[in-house]
């Protein structure tokens, strides 16, 4: 088992100090209307397979920190543990600790509604086989309504355990989603999903075996179930910034919020049971304005401006507040102060790193000063678990002058490699960069030796001094780490630094959602994956005629890049035209069926040159998902 050092040992007695005072309302909050739960909140999946437990956890039963956990985010872990089905208020019940997120069920006049549905069909059939077991054990309950909070997966990606598509076909089931939402469910998930999905592992650590000195929680939850998730397409989708409707009985008022935590995302008001559903733009903890593994970046002053109105249109009339993550808030003035103090938190980010960057500070300089007031610092619930103020004022900054700090050195720098080769011999060799790295490591100085020994392993991948040397550095700042994801990020680099990579895999962007990808964005996730090297002086167009929904596309190869447009009508000018089904186009890209094997079988109908269609696809990469990142990546033959 890995070991805390002194100095390690020593940050965490200062940050005991430093930590709010311990009331107990969290814990109390999180156990409140607790009905019932099953063994360790497992869910299995085919042939058995474990896919969701809070069995491995069982470590956190002890209140004392372990040496290797940063107390704070000890804390979190523990309250993170409490599983089952509670009850929020009349009519509303969460399952809690079944998967990284909750799912809300709220009981109409005769049926039964979801307000998300996990990450996987399997978590989510457990979460509504407990609901069913302590509240509807008869099914009497008809499942006929999910509601999609917003468009990240462990949101919407257990679907098919609540509901299937042929209840939807049949009218038995409606889905609701907010503005937008379809596009972005899946646009994440493609032309960058390959590369999402490898720092993913990074930022959550579900590849990392459980224990004190390893994966302990993901600051929102536990952890990833190890399933995927499936998509049902919205039936109704919230458009006006506020909407009100009334389900099998329950009235409801939708409050967009677009460009806050997701790009799609929307609130639940339900003013007869004085509740209030803020999905996941309120947490116990700060969240991310931009994700280690990588997104957009979100707009921290329209969060702040929704949590605003959420406030004062709904806030006086509220006696339970709730989100998608985390366990609820009671009474009127604990709710006020608690959504006044995630609005201001979010305000300071923006504004402070907005003032300081106006004065000429670089994102860096900004992170390394920015703290919250001091009310705001006290709270647990503001406390970095998840985001940290360190990149989410990068973040802020990016949002507004880019990844560019002003510095013309900057500009064209070394790519890491050559620049970790010059910087070491400025330093005199790796010897003597290994000797001086020993000596601040001993004086507990790990953000530094984290800092040269990326150089080093760059310059030396062989060097297996380095290569442990930063192993342990980045190993004791994930024990000091109150951020989960900054602990997983760490401890993943300490395991790779020592054992590389993980094994190849084959890997398609968005394999799961495929079918829920519209054809244009599909072609430029094709387009995204052209080698172009291998595509110069291949220029050709072809014709599509999707024959299940009769529409027409052309792409158009020319200068290795490949372009797409809708047409109303096949074009006649095409070098080659092709008619399929759009699913058959689904197996090539998923590669459960070549291209020749579509032709030969005459799943795809071709005029022309058939060799263009069969060339198309031999020029797009293929990916492995297993790329290296604390070594130098490779760039593609």
């Amino acid at each position: 088992m890995a070991t805390a050092y002194g100095p390690t040992l020593d940050f965490h007695r200062l940050l005991k100090q430093q930590m709010p005072e311990e009331d107990s309302q969290d814990f109390h909050d999180a156990r409140r209307g607790f009905v019932g739960t099953t063994d360790h909140a497992e869910a299995l999946g085919r042939n058995e397979s474990v896919v969701w437990s809070q069995r491995p956890y069982a470590f956190l039963d002890d209140e004392e920190p372990a040496a290797t956990v940063n107390p704070s985010l000890w804390r979190q872990a523990r309250l993170n543990c409490i599983h089952g089905l509670f009850k929020v208020t009349d009519r509303i019940y969460q399952v809690r600790g079944f998967d990284l997120a909750n799912i809300t069920f709220i009981e109409g006049d005769t049926g039964l509604i979801a307000l998300d549905a996990l990450g996987s069909s399997e978590t989510a059939a457990a979460a509504l086989a407990v609901y069913r077991q302590f509240c509807d054990p008869d099914a009497k309950r008809q499942l006929h309504t999910v509601m999609y909070s917003h468009s990240h997966a462990d949101h919407f990606g257990g679907v098919q355990g609540l509901i299937s598509q042929a209840d939807v076909d049949a009218g038995k089931a409606q889905v609701i989603a907010p503005a937008g939402f379809m596009h972005h469910a899946v646009a994440e998930n493609v032309i960058a999903g390959i590369a999402m999905s490898r720092r993913a592992e990074f930022q959550f650590g579900h590849t990392l075996p459980h224990g004190p000195s390893s994966h302990v929680d993901s600051g929102l939850g536990k952890s990833l179930p190890m399933a995927h998730g499936r998509l049902i397409a919205p039936t109704m989708t919230i458009e006006q910034p506020f909407e009100r409707h009334v389900i099998d009985g329950v009235t409801i008022e939708f409050q967009l919020a677009p460009d806050s935590e997701a790009p799609s995302e929307m609130h639940f008001y339900f003013p007869e049971l004085r509740a209030l559903n803020m999905a996941e733009n309120t947490n116990h903890l700060m969240h991310n304005l931009c994700p280690l593994r990588g997104a957009q970046v979100r707009d921290s002053l329209a969060w702040s401006k929704y949590l605003n109105q959420a406030l004062h249109r709904f806030g006086p009339n509220v006696d339970a507040l709730m989100a998608q993550h985390h366990w609820p808030t009671w009474g009127r003035e604990p709710i006020r102060a608690f959504l006044t103090e995630q609005r201001d938190m979010y305000r300071v980010l923006h504004d402070q790193t907005v003032r300081l960057m106006n004065h000429g500070l670089k994102p860096a300089e900004i992170a390394e000063i920015m703290q919250l007031p001091e009310q705001l610092s006290r709270r647990w619930h503001t406390r970095g678990y998840y985001g940290s103020i360190s990149h989410n004022v990068k973040a802020v900054y990016q949002r507004y002058l880019s990844w560019y700090d002003a510095h013309p050195a900057n500009l064209h720098a070394l790519p890491p490699v050559p620049s970790a080769i010059k910087t070491l011999e400025y330093m005199g060799g790796l010897d003597a960069v290994m000797k001086r790295a020993r000596a601040d490591f001993d004086k507990g100085e790990y953000r530094w030796v984290g800092e040269v020994m990326k150089h080093a392993v760059y310059a030396h991948p062989d060097s297996t001094e380095a290569r442990e040397l930063a192993a342990a550095a980045m190993e004791q700042m994930g024990f000091q780490a109150e951020s989960s994801t900054w602990r997983n990020a760490y401890l993943l680099a300490a395991r790779e630094y020592r054992e590389g990579p993980p094994p190849a895999r084959a890997n398609i962007a968005g394999g799961s959602l495929l079918s829920a990808v519209s054809n244009g964005l599909l072609f430029d996730s094709l387009a995204a994956r052209l080698n172009g090297p291998k595509a110069e002086n291949k220029d050709f167009s072809m014709s599509w005629h999707f024959t299940d929904t009769d529409e027409h596309w052309l792409i158009e190869l020319s200068n290795t890049a490949m372009s797409s447009l809708a047409t109303s009508e096949p074009d006649e000018s095409a070098d080659v035209t092709v008619a399929l089904d759009r699913s058959v186009l689904d197996l090539i890209v998923r590669q459960k069926l070549t291209a020749q094997e579509a032709i030969a079988s005459s799943k795809v109908k071709v005029q022309g040159s058939a060799e263009l269609f069969a060339l198309l696809f031999s020029l797009l990469d293929d990916y492995t998902g297993n790329f290296p990142v604390v070594d130098a990546a490779s760039a593609p033959q």
